[in-house]
Formats: C-alpha cells, structure tokens, sequence
C-alpha cells in the first residue's frame, strides 16, 4: 500500500465538505454483496470491511446515510483476537459501533455491516451526489463525499482501499462497476455480477452502473477497452468517440503508461449535466454523443492518471486533478490542430473577478471553472519554464512516483525542483512561479516560454 498523506490532518472535520473525520483505523478492503430491485429503487447490502487500527479503539465511526437503515454489525479479529460489538446507532450520516472492550492498537479485524433501505444521493452545496436513480436504471456518481449513499465507509480522499463487488439486479439488466468483471452468474429472472478492483481506489471513485446496455469492445491494446451503450446509440457513439484510442495512445507516451486493467465508458439512456469519473471508467450522458464534446473524452480518459491513479490527500489540492486534466484537453488540441488553447483561456480568465486562491479556493469554487482552467495554466507555466523535453520527463516522473497512492502539491513541486536542477535553471525562478500562480489571487502575466 502506498503512503497516506503526508501531512497532518487538520482538525477533525474536513473544512471542504464538512464531514468529520474517522480517526484511528485504515479500511483495507471492502467486500460488498448488494441486491438491488430497479423498479422500487431498493438495495440490500453486507459490506464487509477488512481493518487495522492505529490508535485504541473503543468505538469507532464510519460514514452512511440514513435512508440506509443498518440492522447487523459483526467484528471479528484476525490471529485469535476476540472482539465483540456491544452496541451500534446511527445518527448525522455516520454509524456509531461501540466494541465490548478497546481494540489494542496495530490489530486487525473485520467488520460486517447488514442494511438495507432506498439510496437516496446526498444532497451538498454541489447538488446531490452518490446514488442516483435514472429512467430506467441507475448510477453512482460520488465526488466529493456521495459514496455513504451506497455503503458504509470511510469517505475521505487520501483513505483508499481495495474493492470486490457483488451486485445481483433484476434481467435484462447489466451491471457495470469498477474493476475486472470475475463472473456472472444466472440465476432464474435476476444475475449476480462479480467486479475486482486490482489497484486501491478511494470511496468517491466506486460505482455503480445500472442499465439495459450493449457491451461493445473497442481494442484490446494498450489495455481493453470497452463501451457500454444504451439501445440506438452505436451509431452516434463511434462516431463522437472516433479519436478515444488515439487519445490514449497520445497520454500513454506523454504522461506513461495506462495504470489501470482496463478503460470502460458508460453512456446512460438519460442525459447528463456533465460526464463522470470513476476509477477506470468514465460515464456520459446520451447528450454527450453527438459529436460535440471531444475535449470531455479527453478530459475524463486523463484522469484516470491524474485524480484516480495519482489521488488526492485533501480536497483543497483540486487543482491537481482539474488542472492537469484540463491541459490533457489542450494537448490533445495541440496533437490535432497544432494550435494549443492556452493563450485564449487566459483572456478569458483575465476578465473574471481575480479572488480565487489556486492553492485552496474553498469549497464554494473548488468546482469553478477557473480552478480548471487556471490549474492547466499553471501546468504550462511549468512546461514554459522547463522546456518541453524537460517537462514531459518531469511529468512522466511525477506520475510514476505517484501511482495508486496520493499526491500533495509538494510531490509535484519536488518533481519540478529537480527538473529544473538538471537543466540548470535557477531554483528560485521556479519558486516565483509557484507562488505567483498557487499563492497569490491576481492573475500573473501570461506564461511564455523560456529563451
């Protein structure tokens, strides 16, 4: 397992979303069997949650929605150690379990949760998140704190953990989740499918997909890569998704190689304000194959490297998933076109207020475009500095060192560090930059690059 965050977690709620934290355990894996009825929108679950704690625990706490009504939790400890669940309530979208006697610490235990009830999506300052229940089917779409509408869990973004999912759902229905399909079985008028995922994911990037779908394989390098349709969408769908391969070839070389099993995207039957990201899959509306939103393709395909590969360690780092994915969109532009985007999204940024702070714009504009926008500025203003050799070296460094765990912006200023000591540039150029473009609300001068 890679490392957690590196910094010390400040206070004990997140300032972004307001949830306060489960302090003294790690959630390794979880193993949830669900059965889930489409027409009355109901989910019965066990979730099955593999741990180690590292404080005493007399009690510990995790994050479900209360629509989910709990009615079993089991422990049991790993190497002969006895643990017993006294008692357990919910309240304020957490689950309360209180142990017979405090957990020594460094052990490991298994908890086992049985609920049931209609998931029902979080409502936030961002909309609602998590579960939702479509037309004729369903989807999970959890960023930043919507996986408690699903499952119990430790929803923060540096927790990541290992998942297999079971979903058994009424025929003719498919179910599509996050990680390798291990089976399917038939079992009268319904199916159970079997999902694995080979690479820890954190909470708000597990889904789920319910729908009528075609499966439609699209390449089997680098990676497969798999679509799944809603009846009449083939036509419109390889004709919008036409450039999807090449993109992945152009990020495999640029950022290295896919981190993932595989590339799945999902096209609901209804239409979306916005496409989705899950760990290895990618999720759009009806509306989003009409051939008008290459740059999205782009833009969710990068992040499996940046946001779900590379994960974050607080939610005030956004930038670091928005920004990179962003400038993917750009340098795919650049691939095509040879023109490259960046000078026309910095006038526009130039006429708007001038009072977000990169760094930590708070959760109101975590999601403004100019988080989005100005991050990808701010990844060229490095890519200027460096040169372009220099910077996709950096860049392909960065992503290595950081796969499957968490990154901070000080991962990324070190990688830069020392790209700019091998081309001999002064470090403290670099440091102007950082600060001018992370630190500071006004707009700095556009980025040109170095003679």
């Amino acid at each position: 397992m890679k490392r957690l965050r590196s910094t010390p977690i400040p206070g004990i709620r997140d300032s972004y979303t307001g949830v306060y934290f489960n302090l003294g355990f790690h959630v390794r894996h979880y193993n949830l069997a669900l059965q889930y009825r489409v027409s009355s929108n109901f989910l019965q679950g066990t979730a099955v949650l593999s741990m180690d704690n590292y404080l005493p625990l007399r009690e510990l706490t995790l994050d479900l929605v209360p629509q989910l009504r709990v009615s079993r939790v089991m422990a049991q400890g790993i190497g002969g150690l006895g643990i017993e669940v006294k008692k357990f309530s919910q309240a304020h979208g957490k689950l309360r379990i209180v142990f017979a006697a405090t957990i020594s610490v460094d052990q490991q235990f298994v908890l086992s949760i049985t609920y049931s009830g209609k998931p029902t999506a979080v409502r936030t300052v961002w909309g609602t998140l998590g579960w939702e229940e479509l037309e004729n089917g369903s989807l999970v779409a959890s960023q930043p704190n919507g996986a408690p509408s699903w499952f119990p869990c430790d929803d923060t973004p540096d927790e990541k953990a290992f998942y297999d999912i079971t979903v058994t759902c009424d025929n003719p229905y498919t179910v599509v989740t996050n990680g390798a399909l291990l089976g399917k079985r038939r079992h009268g008028s319904r199916t159970t499918w079997h999902y694995r995922s080979g690479h820890a994911m954190a909470s708000y990037l597990a889904t789920v997909m319910v729908g009528e779908f075609e499966q439609l394989t699209l390449a089997a390098r680098p990676v497969p890569v798999v679509a799944y349709l809603p009846r009449g969408a083939r036509h419109d769908f390889t004709r919008a998704f036409a450039d999807q391969l090449r993109m992945l070839e152009l990020f495999c070389k640029l950022f290295g190689p896919y981190p993932f099993q595989r590339y799945v995207v999902v096209i609901t039957e209804d239409d979306l304000e916005i496409p989705l990201e899950a760990q290895e899959l990618s999720i759009f509306g009806r509306n989003h194959v009409n051939g008008k939103w290459e740059r999205l393709i782009a833009h969710e395909l990068s992040h499996q490297w940046f946001g779900n590969s590379l994960g974050l360690a607080q939610w005030n780092d956004i930038w670091l998933n928005e920004g990179f994915a962003c400038y993917a969109e750009w340098l795919w532009f650049e691939h095509t076109t040879g023109d490259f985007p960046a000078r026309h999204h910095y006038n526009i940024l130039r006429r708007l207020p001038q009072d977000l702070l990169l760094a930590d714009p708070g959760p109101r504009l975590m999601f403004d475009d100019r988080v989005y926008k100005r991050g990808a500025l701010t990844v060229h203003a490095i890519r200027c500095l460096l040169g372009d050799a220099a910077f996709f070296r950096m860049v392909r460094r960065y992503v290595a060192a950081g796969q499957h765990g968490v990154v901070e912006p000080m991962d990324l200023r070190l990688a830069c560090e020392l790209a700019c000591r091998e081309e001999n540039i002064p470090i403290a150029r670099f440091h102007a930059l950082w600060k001018a473009w992370l630190y500071e609300c006004a707009l700095p001068p556009f980025p040109e690059a170095r003679a």
